[in-house]
């Protein structure tokens, strides 16, 4: 979680407990990968919004790098989107930043043992959520599961303001290279300017709404976006 407030609550909850020990503590979703590929904790608690790498793609990441942790998402949002997108990220769990220590506590335990777990409030079961994602996708085109990592690491990225250039220092690429990944994401996405991919990751949780976003023209865009 990037909110320093809440995660430290998070740690000092958890310490009280005989049988959970917190290893790490990450601000973003790449930290997050790489104290997960070092300390290959057995669950993560992984929260969405997050600068650099958000939490669903940290999610497949994680769950790439190594696929016995499981990963409870911990959002303060309950919309189906949310949720859905969870699940196709690979999560085994999803609960609500307003959930009481028991209930978190509980959630940690029960995907640790091979379970889901699902906030009360939350209505269907995760594979449930997934099937129906999975059907959505195919239908409309429009959702995440669409998308490569890569695309995921562009989209967020756009989101948050920066140019091709600056994509592709980010991320080490070439800037033609940021270029095309943005024409493959309006093509795929059926969008066709970066305040539409802005928009769209913010219903899709890839960024808050309250994050303040900069839209710079870039030299490079012709049919594309900058």
């Amino acid at each position: 979680d990037d909110h320093a407030m809440l995660m430290e609550g998070f740690s000092r909850m958890l310490a009280l407990e005989n049988d959970l020990v917190v290893v790490g503590e990450a601000r973003d979703g790449r930290e997050a990968v790489t104290l997960v590929t070092q300390l290959c904790p057995d669950v993560v608690l992984m929260d969405i919004a997050m600068p650099r790498l958000n939490g669903l793609e940290a999610t497949r990441q994680v769950l790439r790098a190594v696929p016995t942790t499981k990963v409870l998402i911990v959002s303060a949002h309950s919309d189906e989107a949310y949720v859905q997108n969870a699940a196709e990220s690979g999560a085994v769990g999803f609960i609500l930043k307003q959930a009481s220590a028991r209930d978190v506590c509980q959630a940690i335990r029960e995907v640790q043992n091979g379970g889901r777990w699902f906030n009360p409030v939350i209505s269907r079961d995760l594979s449930a959520v997934a099937s129906k994602s999975r059907k959505s996708a195919r239908e409309s085109g429009k959702m995440l599961a669409l998308l490569t990592s890569r695309e995921m690491e562009v989209l967020q990225l756009i989101a948050e303001g920066h140019s091709n250039k600056e994509v592709a220092a980010e991320l080490g690429i070439r800037p033609r290279t940021a270029e095309i990944h943005r024409g493959h994401l309006m093509a795929k996405l059926g969008i066709h300017n970066t305040a539409g991919l802005t928009r769209y990751a913010i219903s899709m949780g890839v960024i808050e709404s309250s994050v303040q976003v900069t839209v710079i023209p870039d030299p490079m865009r012709a049919s594309l976006n900058g």
